[in-house]
């Protein structure tokens, strides 16, 4: 029988990941923007690392639009490599091999995810270490009761899928890692306006990716965003958001 090619789903767009990706470079160069995401997601990243008390090496960072993880890990000793959706296809293989593979905010967004964490684990060296971060299922709850609100009687997905910790693991033992760990923590964020949330999801490349883009909310649809956020906030006036972050940590 002959052998047939693996479908891989089309959930997201690579060139509105590039983009969403490039815009957050850019606007992390304005002193104002909101970093607290991956600043949680590389502080795991050092602190797993010194737990485990590994030893400097050749590492590839992925993913890092704030640009704080490479550096921290040059004081280390590390020899850096970085790289980004706009100059690296996560679904094809490395350039090259490593010590130490880190990637922050990357991975939920693949079409070929089961294929982009093989490359990941043939691209990292016999006995290293990939370290994964991401925003999990549980991710943004009350953005997503909001924008279901404003859609009215036709709501359009604008929140893309997530992975939780379950599908993690059985991803990373499809992958062929030899050992693995999955652990999650929670962030939470809280917000006076809408168009802040909004704001900080765009500083960190955080805002959707879908393949079947939804219609850009219209003005009234805004308003009713915007009514929807007044109606969640607490009695200081602010609305808490909440973030579940996925930690994927592979050996070779």
């Amino acid at each position: 029988m002959a052998m047939t090619e693996q479908h891989v789903p089309r959930i997201f767009s690579p060139a509105r990941r590039r983009a969403r990706y490039a815009r957050a470079i850019m606007r992390q160069r304005v002193t104002d923007a909101a970093t607290f995401v991956f600043d949680d997601m590389i502080e795991d990243v050092l602190e797993r690392l010194a737990f485990m008390r590994a030893e400097p090496g050749k590492a590839l960072v992925l993913g890092d639009a704030t640009g704080q993880l490479a550096p921290a890990l040059a004081q280390r000793g590390f020899a850096v490599e970085q790289r980004g959706p706009t100059d690296l296809d996560e679904e094809q293989p490395l350039p090259g091999t490593f010590r130490y593979v880190f990637s922050l905010n990357t991975l939920d967004t693949l079409n070929d995810l089961p294929g982009a964490l093989v490359h990941l684990r043939r691209g990292t060296e016999p006995g290293g270490l990939l370290i994964a971060q991401f925003t999990g299922a549980g991710t943004l709850p009350a953005l997503r009761h909001i924008l279901l609100g404003a859609d009215g009687e036709r709501p359009h997905a604008r929140i893309h899928p997530q992975i939780d910790r379950p599908a993690a693991s059985a991803l990373l033992s499809r992958a062929g890692f030899a050992k693995h760990v999955v652990d999650s923590r929670t962030l939470r964020a809280r917000y006076r306006g809408f168009d802040r949330l909004i704001a900080d999801l765009r500083d960190q490349a955080l805002t959707g990716v879908l393949a079947d883009a939804p219609p850009p909310m219209s003005a009234t649809g805004l308003a009713a965003a915007k009514a929807g956020f007044a109606s969640l906030a607490e009695d200081d006036g602010k609305v808490t958001e909440t973030f579940e972050l996925l930690s994927l940590t592979g050996w070779g």
